[in-house]
């Protein structure tokens, strides 16, 4: 049963529409009216001055429909009404009775309501439970009125002197809460226990909301006043400044202004507003401001935030990597790799790449290749002579004329976070007194520490694990050990004839006709004139060379286009090629037109690139003596020892005189005496050698062989096959013999050369030097060649 007594009755009266304002019964509130449904009212009214004021549910509403109206409203006392305009009033009124809308009918602008009245009043003002919610509301009112300072003393003292809880309730509800919804929340409680209980609750909800509020207000305050300090005294050293004549503090500001407009990571901000703050102290042509204004400009140019978006397209990329390059499969095939890993892993750790090969072959072109298709920047570092570990390091910043490191200034020249960097010539390290350029590259190429790599003249922490490296080298001779090990190693291969021509059809010409303003139309080359120009003009691993040839060939047609205007186009054949260049530069390597004795065609691996050793040995009566010549290396040297010791164990079975160590002297000589030569590959060669020259037998003219040998026979890998097979091709030879070991190595060898040439391999120099050395059949105890070694290789 509610603790209430309640009663009812009904009227009908103009309805006067509230937009955010809600009129309680008792209480007198002064309000602004507009829209033509509260005018209608107001003027529909005028009789006896009674109105139903409700509140309505969309504020933005100025002339709502009767579903928009809430139940419960209030009946008011129009107790004055001042006209504002022709649109709006403002009215004074004052609240009888609650009361509920049982129909409503709207006629033009005007709604007129049906009303149940409910007169409500608490059985004996609630009792002692009563005068507790009072007290109650009376605490949270006194609570709530140290955040609303506007509030009227008359209401305090209101607030006191209302004993009945349900005006009370009603009186707090119209002077104290903010929020339209909870008034008429208020309003919609009949109970006068229930209306005060919801009362307390509400102001203790806004006194909460208020605290929150006002502490928000205590720090924004703050900060603005901090601000406003800091620019009043920055405006007054401005100011001071400018009467001295120094321009300091507006180059602060525009500091301050870049710093902010860069949107720096917080650490990175507040060490460049330190040094502003500090140069903003020292005069302005002092050398301290210099150094802290170059620093600030560099750290300002460094990309701390921008990043390049790597294109996900593996098709795309392929493209790319076959449009601009011919051959190095495994480099394209890795960077596909990396690309793919990429897509599926966006938080990859850097990469590492070391391109090893020969001058010329593509290691620096393939990186800018690599950067395109990733869609990233692309940095070239050249590190060939560096001997300073400030040149990748940097300077203390406090040195005259300190700079920041390569790789810093990689990353600004790039803009982003994640170029490609290409280390050209990383073989070309030397160190010095000033420290070893290499070591300060372990932390740059390891994955693990780069992500906080140390700028000495940044003096900040730079994450570098976005960043793709990719070192070049020729050699790794001269790669420190935990260099070599912190990358990963891409062999690039010596091109062969046929990549040449392809490289020089796809590449060269076109590059080289268009330096030279000719066309396709204009000048064509050959094939075969290709093939001269890469047989006879240009000894290579690489193509620099076979462009400077075609560059010259593409001038010469561009100054006939010139003198003859009448010329429409020329034909370069390969007949023509020595009127253009003159006459061959080179003579390769042929073999011989009869067997030799003592004369054997070795092969050997250069850096241009694969090359036949011939290796000659001559024998004389004398003492025992071993002359060698050719500039041979040590270990050459030690090969050729080995070597004659293997010839003397075999003296019985090779017909030769077991005491020719005591009585014969032997020369050995490889040609080109003024070109050096080194490494054990050259051991069966040189067996095959003094046996032929100590037994009289010749060597078949049209075997070439490597392999190193020991003290036992045994035949050894060796590296660089795919080179010397190529030499071998070249030389017209039918069969290589090769370590049995090296087999797997075929797979590498050009198609073409595989297809050409018959490979032997061979476990012990024996074998060799039955299948090498032309015997006479009265040779006794000599065996014939070892058919099951060629079957093995033919089931390989």
């Amino acid at each position: 049963m509610p603790n209430y007594i309640e009663k009812i009755d009904r009227t009908t009266l103009p309805v006067v529409p509230l937009r955010g304002i809600v009129a309680f019964p008792q209480n007198s509130i002064s309000m602004e009216l507009s829209g033509d449904t509260a005018i209608a009212a107001l003027e529909a009214a005028k009789k006896d001055g009674m109105a139903f004021f409700v509140l309505q549910k969309n504020y933005e509403n100025e002339n709502p429909e009767v579903e928009d109206l809430n139940e419960m409203g209030t009946i008011a006392k129009i107790k004055q009404t001042i006209k504002m305009s022709d649109k709006s009033k403002r009215v004074i009124v004052e609240g009888v009775n609650r009361a509920v809308i049982s129909s409503a009918d709207k006629q033009g602008s005007l709604i007129t309501a049906d009303l149940l009245i409910k007169w409500t009043q608490a059985e004996d003002n609630g009792g002692l439970r009563g005068e507790a919610y009072m007290r109650e509301a009376a605490a949270a009112f006194e609570q709530i009125v140290k955040y609303l300072p506007k509030l009227s003393s008359e209401v305090s003292i209101a607030v006191k002197s209302i004993k009945q809880v349900g005006l009370l309730a009603d009186f707090l509800a119209c002077h104290v809460l903010a929020r339209p919804d909870d008034k008429q929340t208020v309003l919609e409680a009949a109970d006068p226990m229930k209306r005060i209980k919801t009362v307390i609750t509400l102001m203790y909800e806004e006194t909460t909301l208020l605290e929150t509020e006002l502490d928000i207000h205590k720090r924004v305050q703050e900060h603005i006043n901090a601000n406003q300090r800091d620019y009043y005294l920055r405006e007054q050293m401005k100011i001071i400044k400018s009467e001295l004549g120094d321009d300091t503090m507006s180059e602060v500001d525009e500091y301050y202004d870049r710093i902010d407009a860069a949107h720096l990571p917080k650490e990175v901000a507040a060490r460049l507003e330190k040094e502003v703050a500090r140069m903003s102290k020292n005069p302005y042509g002092s050398a301290e401001s210099t150094v802290s204004r170059n620093w600030l400009d560099t750290c300002l140019e460094f990309p701390w935030t921008k990043l390049s978006r790597d294109r996900a397209d593996i098709v795309r990329a392929k493209k790319i990597l076959d449009t601009d390059h011919d051959g190095l499969e495994k480099v394209k095939e890795r960077i596909l790799e990396f690309l793919a890993v990429r897509t599926l892993t966006p938080n990859l750790k850097t990469q590492m790449i070391c391109l090893v090969g020969p001058p010329g072959v593509g290691k620096t072109s393939i990186g800018a290749s690599i950067a395109r298709s990733l869609g990233r920047k692309y940095v070239r570092v050249s590190l060939g002579g560096v001997r300073d570990e400030a040149d990748i390091r940097g300077h203390r910043k406090t040195y005259i004329g300190a700079m920041p490191g390569r790789i810093t200034n990689a990353l600004i020249q790039a803009g982003t976070r994640n170029p490609v960097i290409l280390l050209d010539e990383i073989d070309k390290l030397s160190n010095s007194h000033n420290g070893d350029p290499s070591a300060a590259l372990l932390e740059v190429l390891d994955g693990e520490q780069n992500k906080a790599f140390r700028d000495h003249y940044m003096e900040m922490p730079i994450d570098l694990s976005e960043c793709m490296f990719i070192a070049t080298a020729n050699t790794l001779e001269t790669v420190p050990r935990p260099l070599i090990d912190r990358m990963e190693l891409i062999e690039m291969k010596t091109y062969t004839r046929h990549e040449k021509l392809s490289i020089a059809k796809n590449h060269m010409i076109t590059k080289q006709t268009k330096n030279c303003g000719l066309t396709k139309r204009q000048l064509k080359i050959t094939d075969d004139a290709i093939f001269e120009l890469i047989d006879y003009y240009t000894r290579e691993a690489g193509v620099r060379n076979l462009e400077r040839n075609i560059a010259a060939l593409c001038r010469k047609a561009a100054r006939k286009f010139v003198e003859a205007p009448e010329t429409k186009s020329i034909t370069i054949a390969a007949s023509d090629i020595k009127s253009y260049l003159g006459s061959r530069k080179l003579r390769p390597d042929r073999i011989f037109d009869e067997d030799q004795v003592g004369v054997v065609n070795g092969l050997a691996y250069t850096e241009v690139g694969g090359d036949m050793l011939r290796i000659e040995v001559a024998t004389f009566e004398g003492s025992g003596k071993l002359e060698l010549t050719g500039s041979l290396g040590d270990v050459m040297k030690e090969s050729a020892h080995i070597a004659l010791s293997f010839v003397r164990s075999r003296a019985n079975e090779l017909g030769i005189d077991p005491e020719f160590y005591k009585k014969k002297d032997i020369h050995i000589h490889v040609p080109e005496g003024a070109v050096p030569k080194d490494g054990p590959s050259a051991g069966v060669t040189l067996v095959t050698a003094i046996a032929s020259a100590l037994s009289g037998m010749p060597v078949r003219r049209d075997i070439a062989m490597t392999g190193e040998v020991t003290l036992r026979g045994r035949v050894l890998a060796i590296g660089g096959l795919r080179e010397k097979t190529l030499a071998a091709y070249s030389a017209g030879v039918s069969t290589v013999l090769i370590p049995e070991e090296n087999l797997p190595d075929l797979e590498e060898i050009d198609p073409i050369v595989r297809e050409s040439l018959e490979f032997i391999p061979v476990k012990a120099a024996d074998e060799v030097l039955n299948i090498a050395l032309v015997r006479p059949e009265t040779v006794v105890g000599f065996v014939p060649p070892i058919a099951e070694n060629v079957e093995a290789y033919a089931r390989t």
